[in-house]
């Protein structure tokens, strides 16, 4: 055998097929291959796999693979026996990663399993919508694109260091989608701020000390002065000033960050706008 085909061997294609997420078989499969750190292992996740003809695609997708190995979390017989078929014919391994558990708790209790797709999850319309956030938060995020404030739910206004981003992922988790904008001195105001209802509009402050120490750290982490214009005092309190300048005359709602937690910043968000239903 040659350096080149050791080489090769030592790549593993892991293909792992779901009828829901398939986080649950993702970790069961990087659990098992962490204990070969000397295989490369290429992951290829095929989730949402409901029907036969989404699975017939992902068998045009993968059949021509080399040193192949299919996990799958599926939930009807029907599925499972089509893999396992699909395998055999392609003298492919296979790893069912559901069967067992439940074919075991049927043999103790009796019972019979609901075959329900998804039931780990409870795939519904929530669900959905919570990545859809997430993704509008990423896309939106540091005032990339203007035409995102007039679509969001919430606009966080702020300095850096005012915990926008971080805030707008844990409101995304609550199926908020969150735009948010850098404040930075002397910088157009894009005019979709001002057509954003301002009650939607969160304006972000600091107090200048604490705003002071967590710029000098971040410089510090980055291996540069700390004792720079952006870490400033005198600087900051501009900032801070031309912020306030501008909530004044937008008329948002203003929280105060210093000391306080991601959670306690967007509770108060979520009071102000009426939602109840924090933990949602």
């Amino acid at each position: 055998m040659t350096d080149q085909e050791k080489t090769y061997k030592q790549t593993v294609n892991l293909v792992i097929i779901s009828d829901a997420v398939g986080d649950t078989a993702f970790n069961m499969v990087q659990a098992g291959a962490v204990q070969y750190p000397e295989v490369n292992f290429n992951y290829r996740r095929y989730p949402f796999i409901t029907n036969k003809e989404k699975l017939e695609k992902v068998f045009d997708e993968i059949k021509d693979l080399d040193n192949l190995m299919i996990a799958f979390t599926l939930v009807t017989e029907e599925q499972q026996l089509a893999v396992i078929k699909f395998s055999r014919e392609h003298d492919i391994k296979y790893v069912d990663l559901l069967s067992g558990v439940i074919d075991n708790i049927h043999a103790i209790t009796g019972v019979d399993p609901k075959h329900e797709i998804g039931a780990v999850h409870q795939m519904g319309q929530n669900y959905f919508d919570r990545i859809s956030a997430m993704e509008f938060a990423v896309m939106y995020d540091d005032g990339k694109d203007p035409k995102g404030f007039l679509e969001a739910d919430v606009v966080l206004l702020g300095v850096s260091r005012t915990s926008k981003t971080p805030l707008s992922l844990f409101l995304a988790n609550k199926n908020l989608k969150v735009a948010n904008l850098p404040l930075v001195p002397q910088t157009h105001i894009p005019e979709e701020i001002y057509k954003v209802d301002p009650k939607k509009i969160i304006g972000l402050t600091n107090d200048p000390s604490v705003l002071n120490e967590i710029r000098r750290q971040r410089m510090i982490s980055y291996g540069l002065n700390p004792d720079t214009t952006y870490s400033n005092m005198d600087s900051i309190n501009k900032e801070l000033a031309s912020a306030q300048k501008l909530y004044d005359k937008l008329g948002c709602y203003v929280i105060n960050v210093a000391h306080r937690s991601i959670e306690e910043t967007a509770a108060l968000i979520l009071e102000h706008l009426g939602i109840d239903d924090y933990a949602k």
